[in-house]
């Protein structure tokens, strides 16, 4: 499936070199450009795009154009996944994009530009309705809810853990078993003992499973 694509950043540079990269990908078919939130809704309301890629901060105040812009784009437009680009790892903002649910989201950082594979995937993970976070921002939401009284996630241990970071991400078992060097009945074995840690209702769909735990990771300790 080729993915259309509407493409944001205010710098013209980096939207006109993001595009010709995107251009290499045989899959992916940047349909529009645009270079602030406002004339992003704009084109996506025009063009109805499969996916938006965007950066977090564009004018007028270059703070939280884009999770603003990516927020009323779900919301009006559920059936168009939402990718966030930001230079820094920033767990409230994370937090505030994913308020209102995790399906077809997705917050990578910059860097992850270069890495066409893995920036497609995100694309085509988002727009079958899953998420796509970057293992640095999962770190930090990790650690940050280890870190919380009573979190559950200090029950895990730390191959579930990983396991759980890379699930996260939006990888497969099978994927999560080459990025860890085990084997996938491993992945399944750690992944049913985290489930049950946390206390996460078993979906036969991966991507359930991931959004679930995501939402787990996004919801304040139990009091």
């Amino acid at each position: 499936m080729v993915l259309r694509v509407v493409l944001a950043d205010d710098n013209f540079l980096v939207r006109q070199g993001t595009a010709a990269l995107l251009a290499e990908a045989a899959d992916v078919d940047v349909i529009a450009l645009a270079e602030d939130g406002p004339s992003l809704v704009q084109t996506v309301r025009a063009t109805a795009p499969d996916v938006v890629l965007t950066d977090i901060r564009m004018p007028p105040t270059y703070t939280d154009e884009g999770l603003r812009a990516a927020k009323q784009i779900r919301r009006d437009h559920p059936g168009t996944g939402v990718v966030v680009l930001s230079q820094y790892a920033e767990p409230a903002d994370v937090m505030d994009l994913l308020s209102g649910g995790v399906a077809g989201l997705g917050y990578l950082l910059k860097e992850r530009i270069a890495r066409l594979d893995e920036l497609v995937a995100a694309l085509h993970a988002v727009r079958r309705g899953g998420s796509a976070l970057d293992p640095h921002v999962v770190e930090a939401l990790v650690i940050r809810r280890r870190d919380q009284d009573r979190s559950p996630l200090a029950a895990l241990s730390e191959r579930e853990l990983a396991v759980l970071r890379e699930m996260a991400t939006g990888k497969s078992n099978a994927a999560i078993a080459r990025a860890l060097y085990v084997s996938e009945r491993a992945v399944e074995k750690h992944t049913n003992a985290l489930f049950a840690k946390l206390g996460v209702t078993e979906e036969p769909d991966v991507n359930r499973r991931v959004l679930a735990v995501l939402r787990f990771l996004e919801a304040p300790p139990p009091d």
